[in-house]
């Protein structure tokens, strides 16, 4: 559990560096205090993360319990029916091709089969 607070804490940590990086990267002792602060989260000490964690996400989480689950849900029935529409649009696809291909195929035997003279085929040797 322990673990898992501090990923997830470390996890919005990353998320919203990308953004302070570029807004306040300039201020000085900054990537000094970054490391302090994962430090502080790491640090079995301090239990930074924990803190972290049980006085504002969990209870956020708590709070949109309800949401993220009707979200999930909905997430979940979307991605079926996208599968299932990706589904059977490929294999539309792929008949079309095998009956194309055999056409031409097919097309292509009628037109070598008709090249042949009526000479060639009798120079063929028979068989009994």
């Amino acid at each position: 559990v322990r673990w898992m607070m501090y990923w997830i804490i470390f996890a919005l940590f990353m998320a919203t560096e990308t953004f302070t990086d570029l807004l306040i990267s300039w201020f000085p002792f900054y990537y000094e205090v970054k490391m302090a602060f994962v430090i502080w989260l790491l640090s079995p000490y301090t239990r930074g993360a924990s803190l972290l964690y049980r006085r504002f996400v969990h209870p956020t989480l708590a709070r949109k319990e309800k949401d993220i689950d009707a979200f999930l849900i909905r997430a979940r029935e979307r991605g079926y029916e996208t599968a299932l529409h990706f589904g059977k649009r490929g294999l539309n696809l792929a008949a079309t091709a095998a009956v194309q291909a055999a056409t031409k195929s097919q097309g292509a035997l009628a037109g070598r089969l008709r090249s042949f003279s009526m000479q060639d085929l009798r120079s063929l040797p028979e068989q009994a």
